[in-house]
């Protein structure tokens, strides 16, 4: 389980003096008091109890939960498609589109579709021919590269005069709607909103036309934005940059090799054609999970979902044929230079959820690097100063297939890579050799229960990862099993993992190094 929520601290007693029968007693009540603010083990599982499921004729799965919290209900729409099921040679085609659903549809966005449209037919010749033009590189003909883009900037003009711009983001924020936003990722693409609760309805009219009829206007236009983006993220930022090098040298032929905005020479010539075949091979009702969870009536929500999502076609599924990662069998290294202070990425390969050793490696990452009392933040960070920064991470850059274990970190100066890295190693050592100490499990176990239970407290949270794991793993009762699986982790179990997976010939090695 991957979580970001930061620790609670008590600080308001550092500067009171207590007598040590004060001492005592204040000892007993706080320790009383946190028995009660622990979080039951079987609140997730009696949480998910309550959820109601669904499974429309098209395919579409829809997870429902009444929650009387407010007047609101929390939706994420979740498609089992990512970076990892795109096309060689097409990289950024997920992460473009899901910019292109925001564009609208034949009757959200448009002034005159039926005008616009013989607009688009032309823009997108003129725009593949360009495309191709250009990619002959020092061969292009000039002429007709500036022709072809002369017309293009004409056509572009023309439509954009029939045009309404965000029309989507308006018609929501009208109608009281908040935490609109869209992602992708190497494994999944969402799409999430918090509304009011009687305004379910607007949103499923909205959601299934962009379903069944999306426009991908200002396609050309999009596409250099995103490209931007990408120099932005990658070209221009140190972390971008190092950890698309690092992702690239720790996969040497699965997908998750590729960065989701795609390899520049790819994104360059995206194409609106393989677009459309991306999104309906990929985003079909039975590659999708629909969650809601807020103030509403199972039995009403399912009925407008019916309404307007059941009579959109199934899909045969594509299953592109995903490269397996061979096993490493030697440690991998890679440098960048960079005109930005040092930095490094140490990673091990390791299997993906719902794999019992995937828990395991959410314990190591709390007890290397979750909280002040953490071995690596307490020891190099705060003890010796070797580090200015130091974040373990589970599951990069997805969770779909075996992925990796990652440990993030920078040097204090003026201290170096090169001491950074041997300390890591003697707490990665450390974990191999020393079980962890009892009171140490059970602090984090505490943790982690805590920081997971506390991402359920909202609608939006909880909506969150029902659709998750539904649509990663095809059962969202894994948040339902996951405290009590954490709860039998034991000493031997990090003990064994360590051994097994934290090993020379399984890391790689990513640092960057200031350009001179």
């Amino acid at each position: 389980m991957r979580n970001n929520s930061s620790f609670l601290r008590l600080r308001r007693f550092r500067k009171l003096q207590f007598t040590p029968h004060a001492v005592l007693t204040t000892l007993g009540i706080l320790f009383f008091l946190l028995l009660l603010l622990l979080p039951s083990p079987l609140f997730p599982y009696e949480l998910a109890e309550k959820v109601q499921t669904f499974t429309l004729k098209n395919g579409i799965r829809l997870l429902v939960l009444e929650r009387h919290l407010s007047p609101t209900v929390a939706i994420y729409i979740r498609y089992r498609a990512g970076a990892v099921d795109e096309t060689d040679g097409k990289t950024g085609t997920a992460h473009l589109l899901e910019h292109m659903m925001f564009k609208g549809t034949r009757t959200i966005g448009t002034r005159n579709y039926a005008a616009e449209k013989k607009i688009m037919i032309r823009l997108e010749r003129v725009g593949t021919a360009l495309d191709r033009e250009k990619a002959k590189g020092k061969a292009a003909r000039s002429p007709l590269v500036a022709r072809l883009t002369d017309q293009l900037t004409k056509l572009q003009k023309r439509q954009r005069r029939l045009i309404l711009s965000n029309e989507i983001d308006r018609l929501y924020s009208e109608n009281g709607a908040v935490g609109l936003n869209a992602s992708t990722g190497q494994d999944l693409t969402t799409y999430q909103v918090s509304i009011p609760a009687n305004r379910i309805e607007l949103w499923a009219r909205i959601e299934a036309d962009r379903m069944v009829h999306p426009v991908f206007r200002e396609f050309y236009t999009e596409r250099d934005v995103v490209m931007e983006e990408r120099r932005q993220r990658s070209e221009s930022d140190p972390e971008g940059k190092l950890l698309e090098s690092y992702l690239a040298a720790a996969f040497i032929s699965h997908p998750y090799r590729r960065p989701i905005l795609g390899w520049p020479s790819d994104m360059r010539y995206l194409d609106i054609a393989y677009m459309t075949k991306y999104f309906r091979d990929m985003h079909a009702p039975n590659n999708t999970v629909i969650a809601m969870v807020g103030d509403l009536q199972p039995s009403t929500a399912l009925k407008i979902v019916e309404k307007y999502f059941s009579r959109i076609p199934a899909q045969k599924l594509a299953s592109p044929p995903i490269t397996e990662e061979p096993r490493q069998s030697g440690e991998r290294r890679v440098e960048v230079i960079f005109d930005a202070e040092p930095q490094m990425i140490l990673g091990y390969h390791k299997p993906p959820p719902p794999v019992f050793d995937d828990y395991l490696f959410d314990m190591i990452e709390s007890i290397l690097t979750k909280g002040r009392t953490s071995r690596l933040f307490k020891i190099l960070v705060q003890e010796q100063g070797l580090a200015e920064t130091i974040q373990a991470s589970n599951g990069v850059p997805g969770s779909r297939y075996p992925n990796q274990f990652v440990i993030f970190a920078t040097p204090r100066h003026p201290h170096t890579l090169g001491e950074l890295e041997q300390a890591i190693d003697r707490e990665i050592e450390r974990l191999q050799r020393e079980p962890i100490s009892e009171s140490e499990l059970e602090k984090v176990k505490n943790q982690i229960r805590a920081d997971f239970i506390r991402g359920l407290d909202s609608n939006a949270g909880l909506a969150g990862m029902l659709s998750y794991y539904e649509a990663l793993l095809g059962d969202y009762r894994y948040l339902a099993e996951y405290t009590t699986t954490i709860d039998r982790i034991t000493a031997d179990d990090i003990l064994q993992a360590a051994r097994t997976y934290l090993t020379p010939e399984n890391r790689t090695v990513a640092t960057l190094t200031k350009k001179r």
